[in-house]
């Protein structure tokens, strides 16, 4: 276990009063040295407290006192201080197995950590997960939890997750919604194998053995050119329409049978069945947005003003909480910060060009069309990067985006969305300033693009 390490200390905080730095090692909290940083939130969250830090080799204790409520005002830095619960499944499908060398250490790490799904919302196949885990999610509180079903099918499981605990591990499942945890479930369909009769037992098994899960999320793998899986392969037309039509069919029934509909195809898969997506309030309060699940009606919705500014889902489940790192849909975006050379950008009366993936453009173009404006255009980025399927914008690079804007003109304001960027920088490692032409970094929502483009509300 190692000590979290503190990384930033608010001014006129509780902790800058009791003299804590930057750069100390938390050791203990009142003597419990605490196993992450949801236990450490407990601990810190009392009015009275002593820690015992660590600061250039030598041992010091610091006496905290602050009003009920306040938080403690310093940011860690990490999540889990204790070691990453690692996931030893060996998917066909796993994306990580997808990615290019020479990439970030940290983008190769795989989890199956349930802290981590609650924290971040990532998802768990719960292989790994035991009785005391159980009694500790429980008594603490941990909900939601994101969980990947895939099938529920012992055999398909425990085949497509190589690991023959995936017949079984599936009975946490059932034991978190005995409890009344709050559970996301997630299918990843992959064509030939989990498809067609094998999806329709496994929402049939959902209805049978887990019909308390608050939504389910029905998506396509996503395949790169780096695959080396000889199953895995994109999927068809024909087949992305088959899950979408069974997807529709299953929706009826749970709404007949539980009240709610349960289940959700991906917004791909309406673009691969080449399918329009379903209403706005087909999506409720849009909870499955992270999963690709609403996020094309609720962008349509922003670009044309029928949501307020700030309303919709939140970015991660921890999004405030007292001194949690900012990471996965938490990390930073832009990079921007003080005292960071600023490159030389077009006037506002430019003509405006928006970056975007090949999916991207398919939701976008439309809404741009809607303006009449001959100054806005939308730019498709193949992404070469990853190749293979992948038309996400979330995953465009640098590299891909250096192409795109190598052909374009000087002059233009081109308008980059943030979720391509974690702390300024794409995957690949480059940064916006490593591009030919500046660019805007903007808000990936549909009223920061209007106001970006200067679109009358």
């Amino acid at each position: 276990m190692s000590a979290p390490v503190v990384v930033s200390v608010v001014p006129a905080s509780a902790a800058a009063r009791s003299g804590i730095r930057a750069g100390d090692e938390i050791r203990s909290i009142d003597g419990q040295v605490p196993r992450d940083v949801i236990e450490y939130r407990v601990l810190t969250d009392e009015e009275d407290f002593e820690l015992e830090l660590g600061r250039g080799g030598l041992s010091l204790s610091a006496e905290v006192t602050k009003r009920p409520g306040e938080p403690l005002g310093i940011e860690v830095s990490s999540s889990l201080f204790d070691q990453v619960r690692t996931c030893d499944n060996h998917c066909e499908f796993c994306f990580i197995y997808q990615l290019p060398p020479g990439m970030r250490k940290s983008l190769y790490l795989k989890d199956d950590d349930y802290r981590l799904s609650f924290l971040y919302g990532n998802f768990t196949t719960l292989t790994r997960f035991t009785e005391l885990d159980l009694e500790r999610v429980i008594t603490d509180g941990l909900s939601p939890l994101n969980v990947s079903i895939h099938a529920t099918d012992p055999t398909v499981r425990s085949e497509m997750l190589r690991n023959r605990r995936g017949a079984t591990s599936l009975r946490w499942l059932a034991a978190l919604l005995d409890h009344g945890v709050t559970v996301h479930g997630q299918i990843v369909v992959c064509p030939g194998i989990n498809d067609g009769a094998v999806l329709e037992d496994t929402l049939c098994g959902v209805l049978d053995r887990y019909s308390g899960l608050t939504s389910l999320a029905v998506v396509p793998l996503g395949v790169s050119r780096y695959g080396d899986e000889p199953r895995m392969r994109p999927h068809t037309m024909i087949e992305a329409q088959d899950v979408v039509a069974a997807v529709r069919r299953w929706q009826q029934t749970y709404l007949e049978l539980l009240g709610r509909r349960l289940v959700y195809a991906a917004d791909e898969y309406y673009l691969l069945a080449d399918q329009p997506f379903p209403p706005a309030d087909h999506y409720g309060d849009f909870e499955m947005y992270e999963d690709g699940i609403g996020m094309a009606r609720l962008f349509e919705a922003e670009f044309h003003g029928d949501r307020r500014e700030g309303s919709g889902p939140t970015a991660g489940f921890f999004a405030s909480v007292d001194g949690a790192p900012a990471e996965g849909y938490r990390s930073v975006r832009s990079g921007d910060a003080p005292g960071r050379p600023i490159r030389l950008r077009p006037r506002r009366d430019a003509p405006v060009a928006v970056l975007t993936s090949a999916y991207g453009s398919r939701v976008i173009a439309p809404l741009i069309d809607t303006l009449n404006r001959s100054d806005v255009r939308v730019i498709e980025v193949e992404n070469r990067f990853f190749g293979g399927t992948v038309s996400v914008a979330g995953l465009l690079v640098g590299e891909d985006l250096q192409r795109a804007l190598g052909e374009e003109p000087a002059g233009h304001r081109y308008l980059l969305p943030d979720v391509c960027l974690s702390e300024g920088r794409f995957l690949d490692g480059l940064t916006p300033d490593d591009l030919p032409h500046p660019v805007e970094i903007v808000a990936t929502d549909g009223v920061a693009l209007r106001h970006a483009i200067g679109a009358p509300a």
